[in-house]
């Protein structure tokens, strides 16, 4: 039989018991770069806009580049409102972040088709060939 030696006393002189703490931080580590690699980041253009319907209307790639055109001409790209004469600098800098994202705009539908173009210009000015226009399904 196996016989229990009773509890001894605090000695003052004895270190005390420490908790490790590097594994719980290690294992929350490993979770947020899980997290961070798994979430996609999504850049909005900055404003809603009334897209016209269109019956052959696809669903764009998350990893676009939005860029919207409001019905008062005002042009927008990652949330800021942007020059015409200044656009091609933030495409071709987003472009360099994600190179194969192709730029999909928002027109709305009382917006002047010239300025559509002009952005258009703008986009394939700094280096960008797919281009898409959005639009509602029906």
């Amino acid at each position: 039989m196996r016989r229990y030696q009773p509890l001894q006393p605090y000695d003052e002189d004895s270190e005390p018991a420490e908790i490790n703490l590097a594994p719980m931080l290690d294992i929350l580590f490993i979770l947020l770069i899980f997290f961070l690699v798994t979430t996609s980041f999504v850049r909005e253009s900055g404003i809603q806009v009334e897209r016209p319907a269109a019956s052959s209307a696809q669903a764009a790639e998350a990893s676009s580049i939005m860029l919207a055109i409001a019905a008062d001409g005002e042009i927008w790209l990652d949330g800021d409102s942007v020059d015409l004469r200044r656009l091609k600098q933030p495409l071709s800098r987003l472009h360099a972040l994600t190179p194969e994202a192709p730029v999909v705009i928002q027109a709305d539908r009382k917006a002047d088709v010239g300025l559509l173009v002009r952005v258009m210009d703008q986009v394939r000015l700094a280096g960008i060939q797919d281009i898409a226009i959005a639009a509602e399904t029906p």
